[in-house]
């Protein structure tokens, strides 16, 4: 009995080496890991301010092109307005467009 209860502790004390290795070896890394991650960990933070900086400067950005987008297009319609109701305006009322003069020659009559 003695012997089979010896071979026993064998087998455990032998399959404890590889165990710590493998433990020792798993420690090692984590812990080289996680010493270069908190070393960088502030670039997380430096990534994420920056983020929200462009965030805020694409809105601020795309506000003022809607804004300038929508000046254009209320131009536009009081341009079309203003071309549609001189072309409505019957021809005699409407006045004859002056002839340009350059360098003193006279324009085409």
């Amino acid at each position: 009995m003695n012997d089979a209860m010896w071979k026993k502790e064998d087998s455990v004390g032998t399959q404890l080496t590889p165990n710590w290795a493998i433990y020792a070896d798993a420690m090692n890394r984590f812990t080289q890991s996680a010493t270069a991650f908190m070393e960088h960990v502030h670039l997380l933070t430096e990534a994420r301010e920056a983020y929200e900086e462009a965030i805020k400067a694409s809105m601020a950005l795309r506000n003022s092109l809607d804004s300038g987008d929508q000046t254009l297009r209320s131009l536009r319609s009081q341009l079309a307005r203003v071309v549609n109701d001189h072309l409505d305006e019957p021809a005699f009322d409407r006045k004859k467009p002056e002839l340009l003069k350059s360098n003193g020659a006279k324009a085409f009559p």
